[in-house]
């Protein structure tokens, strides 16, 4: 290399007649370029020992621009916001904004903060069902990548969400992941160059956690586990107290064994971290520091609080609804409870299948308390699945009936927290037992109340599911999307059957079950959003983890969960970030006359939400709740419960202090809250100086709307986004489209549907700015110059004022590694008057008569030339000034990361050394109008 200078980061050198920016390398024998105004694509590494005499790499600067590059003033700003577009390194303290493809909202900083501050990564972000946990997890992982602090990740997560990670990976990061699990692993080993595992040659994975869990594999993992590892769902990962789930205990053990090893990076996402059983709390926070694996909440002090507030963040939907004064539009929530009564029919039958059930849980006074209480759970099983659809009862009864083992292997067993008092097993242990004689009268009641159940099975009867069915009319009628949970897959069928029979055949009415496989209930929810009225019946199998708020708007809880935290989870799939609709619907059935069914709804639905509205933070009901539930088992068997029974027992002493036990929990959590303790206004600050150096919203949608119209290209606003016809584009920008004469684009997010969201680093707006600066610098024959010089006479000035944009280059270096990273921005200044009295303008000020002044005359091509000449002359003169210029920005720099060094406590300081002299991009003059005498 015959010039040291050009392995200097930020430098321009001259390779095959184009210039370049030297990027930072680690190898001194690599040379690492980027084209000037080029893509991060376009980046290329020159081998020193190779180079060629044809080929050399030689020292460069930048050319400033001339009067045979005039053009519109208008489009100045178009050559100013694709400098600032195509920037990829922001200038500000946080590294990955430039490559995000989404403008983060300000509450979605605050685990990347609390990231920041910490040596080694251990955190759970445990934020409410919809509020954006994945987009969160997306920017610390993209944060990490962009400091050189980890080089390959690894997201762990259910089966069913192995696809969704890869694409929100792929369209919100443009990282393309490989999935492992069972049905990808054979064909991805076959890629492999050698005898090592696919876990050490692949740098970004999504894997299932059930493939990965076994004894067999997990060693394997732990052995070539990447730095970061992210688990989703991390509540499925809880050690089970007291539960024989072989496959949670190998969850746990996976993670546990993970966490060991201190400087691997950990990252938990979760709406649920608390089950309501603290032992299981505290082993998900062990993973994050094995010292709070022995916390006891009942006595935890303030000293723990602080410690456990550094690695754990939760956050209900009220809390960031307007942070900062930044609105996040969520859709408005119309939540109802619709109560309907028995029909005298289903009414007779159930007060038979209440005397059935009383017979399974009569009790001998030698029997154990928990062979009392599971025998009570059985009956009051069998009460719930009768009252849940006829068809339920049917199967229920069926099976006694033909004498199989097997009595409920049809439920549907919540996969959250498994808390209430259902224990499937002992369940069936205690029916199987109840009915092993089959006396003769025994098998003739089952086989009445089968007969019965199935005279049920119409509308005329079951008042419950015409209930449901003219809810769902008129939500279709009104232009709502709905899915109907159910809690048994039988009741599904029979709900999916006669919606079918009742609504026309143009309603796309389907019914997903845990009896299909993942990627067909993928393919269902997916095939349903292109048709005009789809209605989804569904179990528990999709009420977590799945996003469904592109296609459905509104939630009708067919059976009655007997969990707050269930509604949350399955009222999150539409009412979450992201949902377009101005309004969502969320609706509870209930029994008015169905004790179990009043008795849940009045204490563990609305008593619990009162707790949750008044301390702020979810609670959960862990043990303790059975012995609430054993109270209700035993005044229902014992027979109806009245309103006042109902309120005798809510305000029964047991009762009560189960309830404010789960309150003492809840405040608990309430008290650890870490994002109390970070500084909005700080994150604000930052965050308005990246949209500034980068571009923000306005800046996309101004530049593209105007730059494709310079192209002559059609672009028209519509109610929602605009409507694009690109067929005068340039071919490689036309082709990003597709066939198609027009289409609809919108530069928000989220996006409407029906609209192809065009954000910031969409590669049609990147392409976009690299076209629009060649038009700049190289001009095009078939296209209008983009003006790096032109003079206007406007009203904007009442003197002459020259405008000057330029772009300044800063190396930045980490102290605590040589990690360097050249960072870009684009700067405005100007001046009024002659150059000896000037008056120099602000970056405010400039920018403002950029964006506001309007020509008032046409002046001629020979004027604007001999003026700018002239101006050109005086302005070689400022070359002190724009030292000092670019000086000050990496001055401001460091002041800036000065403050997120107060921000994330002091650990990390970056150094700042300008690239000079700046380039000099644009010279404009702005004379004003002629005065008239």
């Amino acid at each position: 290399m015959k010039n040291k200078v050009i392995n200097k980061p930020g430098s321009l050198v001259k390779f095959r007649d184009r210039d370049w920016m030297v990027l930072p390398s680690d190898d001194p024998e690599l040379l690492m370029i980027k084209p000037l105004g080029g893509s991060d694509e376009e980046i290329t590494g020159v081998y020193i020992p190779l180079e060629l005499d044809q080929e050399e790499v030689k020292p460069s600067s930048f050319r400033g621009p001339s009067v045979h590059e005039l053009g519109d003033f208008e489009t100045a700003k178009l050559l100013f916001d694709a400098s600032r577009l195509s920037f990829r390194n922001a200038s500000g303290p946080f590294r990955c904004f430039g490559k995000l493809s989404f403008r983060p909202r300000a509450y979605q900083i605050v685990p990347l903060v609390m990231v920041l501050k910490q040596e080694v990564v251990r955190l759970m972000i445990a934020d409410d069902v919809g509020i954006g946990k994945t987009v969160e997890a997306l920017i610390i992982l993209k944060e990490l990548l962009e400091r050189g602090e980890i080089k390959r990740f690894a997201v762990i997560c259910s089966p069913h969400l192995c696809d969704q990670w890869q694409s929100e990976l792929k369209d919100k990061l443009d990282i393309e992941s490989d999935i492992i699990r069972s049905s990808t692993a054979a064909s991805l080993d076959r890629r492999l160059p050698d005898d090592q595992s696919i876990f050490h040659h692949l740098p970004y994975q999504v894997i299932s956690i059930d493939y990965i869990k076994s004894d067999k594999r997990k060693g394997i993992f732990l052995n070539d586990c990447p730095e970061l590892v992210i688990v989703d769902e991390a509540h499925t990962c809880a050690l089970p107290e007291g539960s024989k789930s072989k496959s949670q205990q190998q969850r746990h053990s996976l993670l546990s064994d993970l966490s060991k090893e201190e400087s691997r990076h950990l990252l938990l996402l979760t709406a649920t971290p608390h089950s309501g059983k603290d032992l299981e709390f505290t082993s998900l926070l062990g993973l994050l520091k094995s010292e709070f694996r022995s916390l006891n909440f009942e006595s935890i002090d303030q000293k723990d609080r602080r410690k456990i507030a550094n690695h754990f963040i939760q956050r209900k939907r009220e809390n960031i609804k307007r942070w900062l004064h930044e609105v996040t539009i969520f859709p408005e929530r119309d939540a109802k409870e619709v109560g309907y009564n028995l029909s005298q029919s289903y009414r007779s039958f159930y007060l038979k299948v209440l005397d059935f059930a009383r017979s399974i849980s009569s009790v001998q006074d030698d029997e154990s308390k928990q062979k009392k209480m599971i025998r009570s759970w059985a009956a009051i099983s069998l009460i719930r699945g009768v009252m849940s659809s006829p068809r339920m009862a049917i199967e229920m009864l069926k099976r006694q009936h033909e004498k199989k083992d097997e009595m409920m292997d049809e439920v549907e067993v919540p996969s959250i927290e498994g808390t209430l008092f259902e224990n499937l097993e002992l369940v069936e242990d205690a029916f199987r037992e109840e009915l092993m004689d089959r006396s003769d009268l025994r098998k003739e009641q089952i086989n009445l109340l089968y007969q019965q159940a199935e005279r049920l099975c119409n509308l005329e009867s079951d008042t419950k599911a015409l209930t449901a069915i003219n809810i769902l009319k008129k939500w279709t009628n009104n232009g709502f999307y709905p899915i109907v949970f159910c809690k048994y897959i039988a009741t599904a069928r029979y709900i999916g059957e006669l919606l079918k029979s009742r609504f026309p055949k143009s309603t796309d009415i389907q019914i997903v079950t845990s009896e299909l496989p993942d990627e067909r209930r993928k393919e269902i929810v997916q095939e349903m959003g292109n048709s005009s009225k789809r209605i989804l019946v569904a179990t528990d199998c999709l009420s977590e983890g799945i996003n469904l708020q592109e296609y459905f708007t509104a939630v009708l809880h067919y059976d009655l969960p007997w969990n707050p935290n269930r509604i949350e989870q399955r009222d999150g799939r539409v009412d979450r970030f992201g949902q377009d609709a101005p309004e969502i619907k969320t609706y509870l059935l209930y029994g008015e006359d169905n004790p179990m069914d009043t008795f849940v709804l009045e204490v563990l639905i609305r008593k619990i939400r009162s707790i949750q509205k008044s301390i702020g933070v979810s609670i959960a009901l862990g043990d303790e709740t059975r012995s609430i539930m054993a109270q209700a088992a035993d005044h229902i068997l014992k027979g109806d419960l009245t309103q006042e029974q109902q309120l005798r027992l809510f305000a029964d002493e047991k009762v009560t202090n189960e309830l404010e036990i789960a309150r003492r929990k809840g405040e608990n959590l309430r008290s650890i809250f870490a994002h109390e303790s970070v500084d909005p206004q700080e994150i604000q600050n930052n965050l308005i100086e990246v949209d500034e150096a980068i571009g923000d919203i306005d800046t996309v949608e101004h530049f593209v709307t105007q730059s494709v119209t310079h192209l002559g290209a059609s672009i028209n606003k519509d109610k929602q986004g605009y409507t694009f016809n690109p067929q005068n584009l340039p071919k490689h920008l036309r082709d990003y489209f597709g066939k198609g004469q027009s289409f609809k684009i919108s530069f928000e997010s989220p996006t409407p549907k029906g609209y192809k969201y065009i954000g910031r680093n969409h590669l049609f707006v990147e392409q976009l700015c690299q076209f629009m600066l060649s038009l700049a610098f190289d001009g095009h024959a078939e296209y209008n110059q983009v003006a790096r010089m032109s003079e206007i006479q406007t009203e904007a000035v009442d003197i002459k004022t020259t405008l000057v944009t330029f772009r300044v280059r800063n190396v930045i270096k980490e102290v605590q590694s040589n990690k360097k990273v050249v960072a870009e921005e684009m700067y405005l200044w100007g001046y009024k008057g002659s150059l000896n009295q000037s008056e120099f303008l602000s970056y405010a000020e400039a920018k403002k008569l950029l964006q506001d002044a309007r020509s008032s005359a046409n002046l001629s091509i020979e004027r604007q030339k001999g003026d700018l000449i002239r101006e050109i002359d005086q302005f070689l003169k400022l070359r002190p000034k724009f030292i000092e210029l670019a000086t000050e920005r990496a001055e401001h720099l460091v002041e800036s990361h000065g403050r997120f060094k107060k921000l994330v406590g002091g650990k990390r300081y970056e150094t700042v050394s300008p690239v000079l002299p700046p380039d000099v991009m644009g010279v404009y003059l702005l004379v004003p109008k002629p005065k008239v005498l």
